[in-house]
């Protein structure tokens, strides 16, 4: 279903590179990434529901959304700011975990426009060391990542994103 996730984590580098395509027109992808509520609907692996307490999506604004398990207490809670916020093209934004403090990553994530409603979604992040890199990897992140993107795609195709187990 969908496009795969392709991910690059350079050896010896701070960074992590993602692509991923959509069959759909690259203001819908926008704005499910600008919407709050679209937004709660696909971030993250399925099996965790996620609840924003804080979404101002323009430069200079503010985010804050916690996830959580439908049978565990434990809560994964994440922030940032969003720096530059340009509508269908490109979005800068510092991403931080709050369960590992003071590694604050620094994400763009560029929306290109393929035609024929067609999208693709490019990402570039800077983390703060190699070890904060290196942990974000080690996290399962890869599967985070590539599950919320084929619950926005089922999103946006207006079947209902499942939110367990596949």
């Amino acid at each position: 279903m969908g496009h795969p996730l392709h991910l690059t984590v350079p050896d010896g580098l701070p960074f992590i590179d993602f692509e991923r395509e959509f069959d759909h027109p690259v203001a819908e992808v926008f704005r499910a990434h600008a919407d709050p509520e679209l937004f709660r609907q696909w971030i993250g692996p399925r099996g965790l529901s996620t609840r924003i307490d804080g979404f101002e999506f323009r430069a200079g604004g503010a985010y804050r959304f916690v996830q959580h398990g439908a049978d565990s207490a434990e809560e994964y809670a994440f922030h940032g700011v969003f720096h530059t916020v340009r509508e269908n093209e490109l979005v800068v934004q510092t991403f931080e975990y709050e369960g590992w403090p003071d590694a604050v990553d620094l994400e763009y994530l560029h929306f290109e426009d393929l035609g024929g409603g067609r999208c693709r979604l490019r990402g570039h992040t800077v983390h703060a060391s190699q070890e904060a890199r290196d942990g974000m990897v080690g996290s399962g992140m890869e599967k985070g990542m590539a599950e919320g993107y084929d619950r926005l795609e089922e999103l946006l195709t207006g079947r209902p994103a499942r939110t367990g187990s596949s």
